[in-house]
């Protein structure tokens, strides 16, 4: 778990991490039966069996819960991306479109809690619209989706050796936006996600990166 800079104080024996784990599992089933507005930090702490106060130990409030929920969510992201380059390194950059949006609609579709929240943004209803203030749950200082970009960027980047640079920032930053309006449509259009919108969302993103990415060296290719 890495939600420890949004904690209140990190938990430090076992039993502790399983109540923190606890109580954000049952946040994101929440999240899906009553939606956030109806989410309320007493019935958390009763379906996850933990004291009142023992909540307040480790949140201030439910939004600091839904922040360490959104951060659990991207670190699954972010690992299992990785562990899957690992397991079958890139032929092609353009597979690296490919494994990152089909990752993601992997988790709307199977992951508790992630239609609602995913990296941040609470989500009034499958494909938006976002609710107000939550554009930077994952950082104070940046929007979710630019911080989701420079995590992503840094794996692409580590796996096809292509060299940093502020246009390869940038680029990531509008692809990341682009994917997430083309994915929320994808969502409205159907509860698992409309087949064809998704592809296009890779058809997008391929073509807007293949200016930054397509001279690449692939490692091992």
């Amino acid at each position: 778990m890495t939600t420890g800079g949004v904690l209140r104080r990190r938990p430090a024996q076992r039993r502790s991490q399983e109540r923190v784990e606890r109580m954000l599992d049952e946040c994101a089933l929440l999240l899906d039966e009553v939606g956030y507005a109806a989410l309320t930090t007493k019935e958390v702490a009763r379906r996850a069996e933990v004291p009142i106060g023992t909540f307040y130990q480790f949140f201030t409030d439910k939004q600091s819960l839904v922040r360490a929920l959104a951060l659990r969510n991207l670190e699954a992201y972010l690992d299992r991306i990785a562990f899957r380059l690992t397991a079958a390194p890139l032929t092609d950059w353009t597979d690296a479109v490919d494994l990152v949006v089909d990752e993601f609609v992997r988790m709307k579709r199977t992951t508790p809690g992630f239609g609602v929240v995913d990296f941040g943004e609470v989500l009034a209803a499958p494909g938006g619209p976002a609710l107000p203030g939550t554009q930077r749950m994952l950082d104070e200082a940046l929007e979710n989706n630019v911080v989701v970009a420079d995590r992503l960027r840094s794996l692409v980047v580590e796996s096809l050796g292509v060299a940093p640079g502020a246009d390869l920032s940038r680029a990531f930053v509008v692809a990341v936006e682009a994917a997430d309006a083309v994915l929320k449509l994808a969502f409205r259009a159907h509860p698992e996600g409309d087949p064809d919108l998704i592809a296009e969302c890779k058809r997008l993103v391929r073509r807007y990166l293949s200016d930054h990415l397509r001279q690449a060296p692939v490692e091992g290719g």
